[in-house]
């Protein structure tokens, strides 16, 4: 088939290595402009080394994005992972149409940050939907659908990268053979089923330790290794990593206040919460240096009994006090 790929980023490069390893035709490639000073797009990279005909525009809603999808002639565009809009004037081009990636089951968590919240949430079980774009966000009809478990310490880098990413691509290749040959089927999300969150940024990567430790673990684990659930301590902010819970049935079994460290090995620490302690094993700092917790808090100076702060509970003792 003859194709447009638009996307960007690695998911981006391995949906059009995909295509191309199989002998599609690959007309063009559409990727969004790169920011000065920020790392080269893979996609971008990809698509002049195979000599491919490229375009970096600064949105899909011009004139110059509908005559260059235009003049490529193709069968079906194929998104991979689009932040820019694609109006239905650009996604009606192909002879095809377009089809989307989408990180998530739809209509169950339409939005940017579509892998974190499942495993902040606690969900056991995500997937990948293949769509039709249409105006709306992630809420065109769906092609295909392929569902993974979330395990109890899987993480944000676990469940991308050795699932939905290879999945995904998988799944591209799969739907657009069936789109092409006329075999698809397209189901309307049901509304009533919807759910929208928005990106998952450090306004709600902040640590509360007076959460319970449920929910302290899966928001860990759900920003690991983007962007990084993070807390205080001795007056820096502080990003952790590679969580584990360890449940206890009395609270005094805990050892100590929630924040309140109640061990330090070799190369993790244990920290108090609501219903058990959690253990961290890598830290990271401001500065973007990261080790493993012990090493953090043996150079900071840190012992058993030291306590993480929530800056929100900061924040409200000031304005309280």
């Amino acid at each position: 088939m003859r194709i447009a790929i638009i996307g960007q980023q690695a998911f981006g490069k391995s949906v059009l290595e995909a295509f191309l390893a199989r002998s599609d035709e690959v007309a063009g490639v559409f990727c969004a402009p790169e920011k000065s000073g920020a790392r080269a797009d893979p996609l971008r990279l990809a698509a002049e080394e195979h000599g491919l005909r490229l375009f970096q525009l600064p949105n899909l809603k011009s004139p110059a994005a509908e005559g260059a999808l235009r003049a490529l002639d193709v069968d079906l565009a194929v998104m991979a992972y689009v932040l820019q809009f694609a109006p239905q004037a650009f996604v009606n081009i192909p002879k095809h149409g377009t089809i989307q990636y989408h990180p998530s089951l739809l209509p169950a968590y339409r939005g940017p940050s579509s892998i974190n919240w499942p495993i902040i949430k606690g969900e056991k079980e995500t997937g990948i939907t293949i769509f039709r774009p249409n105006d709306g966000l992630d809420e065109g009809p769906v092609i295909l659908q392929k569902r993974v478990a979330i395990g109890p310490d899987d993480t944000l880098g676990t469940v991308y990268f050795d699932r939905l990413f290879p999945l995904g691509v998988e799944a591209m290749l799969e739907a657009a053979d069936l789109v092409v040959a006329g075999r698809h089927t397209e189901t309307v999300q049901d509304e009533d089923a919807a759910s929208y969150e928005g990106w998952c940024r450090d306004g709600e990567a902040e640590i509360n330790w007076h959460m319970h430790l449920d929910f302290l673990h899966d928001l860990i684990r759900g920003c690991d290794p983007a962007p990084g659930a993070w807390t205080t301590v001795l007056g820096q902010r502080v990003r952790l990593f590679e969580s584990r819970k360890h449940a206890v049935r009395r609270f005094g079994d805990v050892g100590g206040k929630p924040g309140t460290i109640t061990a330090i090995g070799d190369q993790t620490i244990s920290i108090a919460a609501q219903g058990g302690t959690v253990e961290i094993g890598k830290v990271r700092t401001e500065s973007g240096q990261k080790s493993s917790a012990a090493a953090f808090a043996k150079s900071h100076g840190l012992a058993v009994g030291d306590v993480f702060e929530s800056e929100m509970r900061d924040e409200l003792a000031e304005v309280v006090g």
